[in-house]
Parts: structure tokens; sequence; C-alpha cells
């Protein structure tokens, strides 16, 4: 157990940042999840939609430090791969 006030505040902001980026990775992972099903169904009328939302959250995610840049740069190459092929 943490015995300075500096620690104790550390342990406090820690806790409040996991809840914060836990937040952000499972709302990445869920769409992700959306996604892959409107990909199966060939939505096409909402996957461009869904794929500039994907850009957008996975953006976040990289600017906060939860995934690296080279996850968010491979999973939105990775999307826009399967729509591309699928609109041809």
């Amino acid at each position: 157990m943490a015995n300075h006030k500096s620690a104790k505040k550390r342990i406090r902001s820690s806790k409040t940042r996991a809840v914060s980026n836990k937040r952000v990775v499972q709302s990445l992972r869920n769409f992700e999840k959306n996604l892959k099903t409107e990909i199966k169904e060939k939505k096409t009328e909402l996957l461009e939609q869904s794929l500039k939302k994907l850009f957008r959250l996975a953006d976040l995610a990289k600017k906060r430090g939860v995934i690296k840049a080279n996850t968010a740069s491979r999973k939105k190459s990775r999307y826009s791969k399967k729509i591309s092929s699928l609109s041809k």
C-alpha cells in the first residue's frame, strides 16, 4: 500500500485513466464487430459512413495512447480494403 500522498494520488489517477482507456478500447471493439456484420451482410449503403466512424474511433484511441499508431493504421487499412472490394 502506498504511504506517500503523491503515491496515493497516482493510484487514484491510474484507476481513472484505466476506466477511460477501457471505454475507448471497448467502443472501438464493439464498432469493429458491428462493421464485420455489416460487411458480411453486404450493407453497402451503411459501409461508407461506418468506415468514417471507424477512422475517427481509431484515431481517437491512437491520440489518447490506448493503441499504437501502427495498430490504428492497420485496422483502417484492412477495413478499407474489405469495403472497397465489396463496392467493386
